[in-house]
């Protein structure tokens, strides 16, 4: 159910130009800074384990495979089979009818199983089809759902369509997290992504996520910092703590770590836990993986030394 009573269209349209406008040198220019701090050597390493737990590891290809979705799930719940004090990963994200295999694979284990819904990647089908592809991934057992909004409908100033979309498939979740996919890289200025970002929490988003990995630009540190920048203010206005995901183009443990920086900068510690921020950045596990064996022995291992994905 939405997180407050939605009066109108009208409101909500004067509600989300209400906002302030982002500032795009400015905000290019402090994520650029914070991007640049250094980490000392002894934090690396808690660092590497935070992110590692912070990943959603991630197969939606055409072709995926019940082999395939259970082998990603064993490298989730033990990331490097020959070190037990390596952090298992948050949760594994596949399509709807890959569901029941990885909840079956990773029982037990604590890994979440994520599914994206509602017409992925596109957000294009008729409402009923949405609902019912959110309904069939939550009786598979998905703990997590993952929704891209109609952007059509976005950027042609049709907030309402998108807040009653929202706000349908969070009542469809039921128990399920719901992720709400801003898809960034299409809503063309930073202003649009912080409206996107209020929109999505107006209307019930445990989290809010960049992109869904198909478009380009995915995740970029300035966009990230609009979101964060948001969430921090809606918990501030209405009380209540929302999640923020970038996805996509995160690749190196630099990269990873510049985003615990930049998080802990913007909307404070509070959200650097797995139930607060994750990276949907299932590439970047290998490199997390050979960095924090380098630390340990000394020894860069190589990418050859761990399974890929």
């Amino acid at each position: 159910m939405s997180t407050e009573t939605l009066n109108g269209a009208a409101e909500l349209r004067a509600f989300l130009h209400g906002l302030p406008g982002v500032d795009r040198v400015g905000v290019e220019e402090r994520a650029a800074r914070l991007a640049g701090r250094s980490v000392k050597a002894s934090a690396k390493a808690e660092a590497i384990d935070l992110a590692i737990s912070m990943v959603d590891l991630t197969t939606l290809e055409g072709a995926d495979t019940a082999g395939k979705v259970r082998a990603l799930c064993a490298k989730a719940a033990h990331p490097d089979p020959s070190d037990a004090s390596v952090p298992k990963v948050a949760a594994v994200c596949v399509y709807p009818d890959m569901v029941e295999v990885a909840v079956r694979a990773l029982s037990g284990t604590g890994v979440g199983v994520a599914s994206v819904a509602t017409a992925f990647p596109s957000g294009r089908a008729p409402m009923e089809v949405k609902l019912a592809d959110t309904r069939a991934a939550v009786a598979a057992g998905a703990s997590e759902i993952d929704m891209v909004i109609d952007r059509g409908a976005f950027l042609s100033g049709d907030y309402a369509k998108v807040h009653e979309e929202i706000t349908a498939v969070k009542d469809a979740c039921g128990p399920a997290h719901l992720k709400v996919i801003l898809e960034t890289g299409e809503l063309a200025t930073y202003d649009n992504v912080r409206r996107a970002s209020w929109l999505a929490m107006r209307a019930g988003a445990d989290f809010i996520k960049t992109s869904t990995g198909k478009v380009s630009p995915a995740a970029t540190l300035p966009v990230t910092l609009v979101m964060l920048e948001a969430v921090r203010d809606y918990r501030a206005a209405a009380g209540r703590q929302v999640g923020v995901k970038p996805a996509g183009g995160i690749r190196t443990t630099k990269d990873a770590i510049k985003y615990l920086v930049l998080v802990n900068e913007t909307a404070g510690p509070d959200w650097l836990t797995p139930d607060w921020f994750r990276l949907g950045a299932s590439s970047v596990l290998n490199d997390l993986l050979m960095q924090r064996r380098k630390l340990a022995t000394g020894v860069y291992s190589g990418p050859d030394y761990f399974t890929l994905d």
